[in-house]
């Protein structure tokens, strides 16, 4: 038991109950901010606390909800919220109710705007489309600034490379529109990005050490679905895929050992104090899904601390266990 003791996280895992493809954002105001996939995946949430582990207790504040049909009337995904020139976005995919059966393999990704500080109570409006060089299943967008240059990565299929998504890169024009041509960054290819799926998805950005390192996804979202990286100096070309090397071997993964299955779809924050980097991300506490992954509900987001190798490059270790009734007393 020394083992697993050791593994205890400073916060009581799960996070969130049943919300997957968790995004935290600590805000300059020293609030979190948290917002995630629903079950029914028909709303976009926002919850805001002054600490991480209550973010379970808070409000969800409900800031946006599906269209009853066409364009953004299904399946939304993995929103994020980004404070952008002093604005607030999120960023999200939707499906087209009645394409592709209920519209699951035909999203797009679009982008919603408040010029309000307070996003839990601003109006909402929609800024359309983020327009690729084509059209095709994209999801996952997140955005991030680096030497005054924003940037937007996502996950799309390119019909002419096998599999379901890709990583790409391109810089921004404005917070919802592209300035092209955009590059793959990375394509599943690898034995552990292809279980079952095709899939290289769901990207994080986190610069430290004189790096920008990419997380992402990759393989079915049951037990298999683990996460990879990729890296490239900061002071490299990013439109270049030269400048980028990716691990080999993924760098989180599914635990029999702590009961944790399917680690994936990340963000990263930072703890209250600042002093620690802390990964967040979406897992499940058993193996046997019964029916489509994606409509079993409990995928909980969670949080730990991670570490750093003597290389600069991040060390995600092990997910933690969920914590048990004396944990925290």
């Amino acid at each position: 038991m020394k083992q697993m003791n050791d593994l205890r996280c400073a916060y009581q895992n799960p996070l969130v109950s049943q919300r997957a493809d968790p995004w935290i954002y600590k805000h300059t105001d020293g609030a979190y901010y948290f917002t995630g996939s629903v079950p029914e995946y028909d709303r976009i949430e926002i919850r805001k606390s002054p600490t991480l582990q209550g973010l379970e207790n808070e409000e969800a504040a409900v800031v946006w909800r599906k269209r009853s049909n066409g364009e953004m009337s299904s399946h939304i995904w993995a929103p994020e919220l980004h404070h952008i020139e002093g604005k607030w976005y999120i960023y999200f995919a939707a499906a087209r109710g009645g394409a592709d059966g209920e519209g699951i393999f035909d999203h797009r990704m679009y982008v919603l705007e408040c010029e309000s500080p307070d996003p839990l109570n601003g109006v909402w409006k929609e800024k359309g489309q983020i327009k690729t060089e084509w059209e095709s299943f994209s999801l996952d967008a997140t955005t991030f600034e680096h030497h005054g240059v924003r940037y937007l990565v996502w996950a799309q299929r390119d019909f002419a490379i096998k599999g379901n998504s890709n990583l790409y890169i391109a810089e921004m024009e404005n917070p919802w529109t592209l300035k092209l041509p955009q590059v793959m960054l990375t394509k599943p290819e690898l034995d552990w990005e292809t279980i079952g799926f095709w899939v290289n998805e769901g990207a994080a950005v986190v610069k430290r050490n004189g790096k920008v390192f990419i997380s992402y996804s990759a393989s079915a979202t049951n037990h298999n679905y683990c996460m990879g990286l990729i890296s490239a100096p900061d002071t490299a070309d990013l439109l270049d895929p030269n400048s980028w090397t990716k691990s080999p071997v993924p760098v989180f993964v599914t635990s029999e050992e702590t009961g944790q299955y399917g680690p994936g779809h990340n963000s990263f924050t930072v703890s209250e104090d600042g002093s620690e980097d802390l990964i967040v991300y979406h897992a499940r506490n058993y193996k046997e899904i019964f029916g489509d992954p994606l409509y079993d509900p409990n995928r909980h987001t969670r949080v730990q601390s991670f570490g750093w190798y003597a290389d600069g490059t991040p060390h995600f270790g092990v997910p933690v266990p969920d914590a048990s009734e004396t944990d925290g007393e």
